[in-house]
Formats: structure tokens, sequence, C-alpha cells
């Protein structure tokens, strides 16, 4: 697979729609229905920053999928046909808790822009955790 220049961006500049849905499902496994739907309105509003995919894998406590788990090698047939994927939604974590980021819906999409360029800057739209 030949990888596109590094200043192309694989990224769309706003999540699709669905991604708020399906981030308010994971996060309700978490948190209470009206944290969860506060939490994913909350996702709605923060500018696009950009984070390495190792740290934001680091911060989140979670592991590298397999880069043929079917998620992840979908995402990265998207890319070789250079259609963009949509950032990540976040939700921040606090350290002096001990609560890791959230990756409340992207995973797969950190894994495949690892697999494509390593330091491939990652998209993500991240909100604070609710209080």
């Amino acid at each position: 697979m030949s990888k596109k220049k590094k200043e192309e961006s694989i990224w769309n500049r706003a999540p699709a729609q669905e991604d708020y849905e399906a981030a308010r499902r994971f996060l309700s496994l978490l948190f209470s229905d009206r944290d969860a739907a506060h939490l994913a309105s909350l996702l709605r509003r923060p500018p696009i920053v950009f984070f390495e995919a190792k740290d934001l894998l680091q911060a989140a406590q979670c592991h590298l999928l397999e880069k043929d788990s079917p998620h992840v090698a979908a995402d990265l047939k998207k890319i070789a046909k250079g259609k963009k994927l949509s950032p990540v939604l976040l939700v921040r974590g606090q350290a002096r808790v001990g609560v890791p980021l959230i990756i409340a819906d992207g995973h797969h999409r950190i894994c495949a822009s690892w697999y494509w360029q390593e330091d491939e800057p990652v998209a993500c739209c991240i909100a604070p955790v609710p209080r």
C-alpha cells in the first residue's frame, strides 16, 4: 500500500453525525444515560485538535488493534482510496484521580492512522469530564 504525501491529511474537518450517537451509546456504559447524552452534546462543541496516535493510546490505556482487525482494515482501505476519516471523539481523562482518557468513538481510526503513517497526527474532539 503506497502512502500519501505527508502534507495531505487523512482526516475530515468534522466528525460524522453517526459518530456522536455511537459515542453516546458507548459512554452510556460508563456514565448515566443523562451524563452520556450531555457528554455527547459537549463533543459537538470543541475545535478539532491533533495528537499522535501513540499518545492517545497511551493516555487511554488502550492497545493498538491488529492491522487486519475488520474496522482497522476497512479504514486503511478508505485511506488508500483517498477517502478521509472522521475525527475521533474523546473525553478528557483526569490523571489526578486515575481516570484515563476515554476514546468514546474512533479507536479503530486511531489504529488505522498509526498503521498508515506512524507519526500522522490524529484529528480529535475532546470533551471535558462532567463534574
